[in-house]
């Protein structure tokens, strides 16, 4: 449950990102992303607010939000591990890569793990294609990544901060 002053830090984190946005054509999703890289997700108490300053309603706002994986509604681990899900590497073992990342971290994709210290997130496409399975850990890409290759690294991001 967010308390108030949660819920007015990030109203007004938001407000000037709409005000910024809300002249432009097809603002909603240039809008999300700078609220998204502003505040590490969308809250979803400013659902409302992006709507009425976007003449939509809160439905299509909402809709843009769950539609596209990148949009998080709560705020993400410490670290982002994402796994890629697209033809090229589930061809090359990328289900099993995400199954053994949900087994070995506790949490299923979408989730963070219970001490907060990572998020686990499908994405489909990090263009490695050709050096498939891929995955990325926060800013740093990782390809022909094997389980044993991805149980070091979780382990890394386990015992970091």
């Amino acid at each position: 449950m967010h308390n108030m002053n949660t819920i007015t830090d990030s109203k007004d984190s938001i407000e000037p990102l709409i005000e910024a946005h809300r002249h432009i054509k097809g603002a909603l999703l240039p809008l999300l992303h700078a609220i998204q890289e502003k505040m590490g997700f969308i809250p979803p108490e400013s659902v409302a607010d992006i709507a009425k300053s976007l003449n939509l309603s809160r439905a299509e706002v909402h809709g843009v939000i769950t539609y596209y994986h990148f949009f998080r509604s709560t705020p993400a681990g410490r670290h982002v591990v994402q796994v890629c899900q697209a033809e090229a590497c589930q061809a090359c073992g990328a289900n099993e890569l995400m199954a053994f990342a949900e087994e070995t971290l506790g949490c299923r994709s979408h989730q963070t793990t219970p001490n907060g210290a990572v998020t686990l997130e499908p994405v489909y496409c990090l263009g490695l294609c050709a050096s498939s399975p891929a995955v990325q850990v926060n800013d740093t890409l990782y390809a022909r990544v094997s389980t044993n290759q991805l149980k070091i690294l979780l382990a890394q991001l386990e015992g970091a901060t």
